[in-house]
């Protein structure tokens, strides 16, 4: 049986179009919203990517931050991001769900217990972000076991030999970093070579959907639509922000904003 992640790249290739991958921050502003927000964005989204908040997200950009902040104010706990997932996967339009995050939540909850936890309530894959190939090797097999996607990250410094490694290891989605910078940075390589870099990946097994994320907004991720899929977080968490001050909602504009997303690359 295909995991839904490989379902969801089989529909958007057929539909001659890069997967749409949205992130938000589990319990942004609030549980009830966050599980609100994902049933909102996903009429347009293909894969919904679910972060835990930590309160030191050595990768995250201020937007990301700002949203997890919040999360954890508002008293996130582990239990709630499961029942946030459990309750989302009843939506008959439900789409994958991967969760990201850092290693310190898995190990404080214990690993055998999470990974059962995540295939109980219906996590596809797992980003971990500071979990690095050959560190998570064993993970990896243990996440496979479950049928859960352990999603290797590989940047544009990543050596060739070292690239062939991760890939030849890893299942069947990778994560292309865009560029050396946290999330939500502008985008300080030109999109011609980024597409270069993505491409280089690819050679090495053109099997694995290899998604690009960090730096992609409403104004470059059309220049981006050759890719597997693509992923925007920091321009959504942004959104949310906004709307917070502004005092909008944040589930309609949200929502509209991964529309606009979705017609662009179409």
């Amino acid at each position: 049986m295909l995991n839904p992640i490989d379902v969801a790249f089989k529909k958007a290739k057929k539909e001659n179009r890069p997967a749409l991958l949205t992130y938000t921050v589990a319990g942004d502003s609030t549980k009830n919203q966050s599980l609100v927000i994902l049933n909102a964005i996903s009429k347009y989204a293909d894969i919904l990517e679910l972060g835990v908040p930590h309160n030191t997200p050595v990768a995250d950009g201020s937007q990301i931050q700002t949203s997890a902040y919040r999360a954890i104010k508002n008293g996130i706990k582990m239990e709630d991001i499961f029942w946030i997932v459990k309750k989302y996967k009843k939506n008959k339009n439900s789409k994958p769900i991967i969760l990201m995050g850092y290693y310190n939540m898995i190990f404080q909850y214990g690993e055998k217990k999470f990974l059962e936890k995540c295939k109980k309530v219906g996590v596809n894959g797992l980003i971990v972000v500071d979990l690095p190939w050959p560190e998570n090797k064993s993970f990896t097999k243990k996440c496979k076991k479950k049928s859960i996607y352990l999603i290797q990250l590989l940047s544009p410094t990543t050596s060739k030999e070292r690239l062939n490694k991760i890939i030849k290891d890893s299942h069947a989605m990778n994560y292309f970093i865009s560029m050396l910078s946290t999330t939500g940075g502008k985008l300080k390589v030109s999109p011609k070579k980024i597409m270069s870099n993505y491409s280089k990946i690819k050679k090495i097994n053109k099997k694995k959907n290899v998604v690009i994320g960090f730096g992609i907004t409403e104004k470059s991720i059309k220049s981006l639509k050759k890719a597997d899929g693509l992923v925007v977080g920091s321009a959504i968490c942004k959104e949310i922000s906004v709307s917070i001050q502004k005092r909008q909602n944040p589930v309609t504009n949200v929502a509209n904003l991964v529309k606009k997303l979705k017609y662009k690359i179409l």
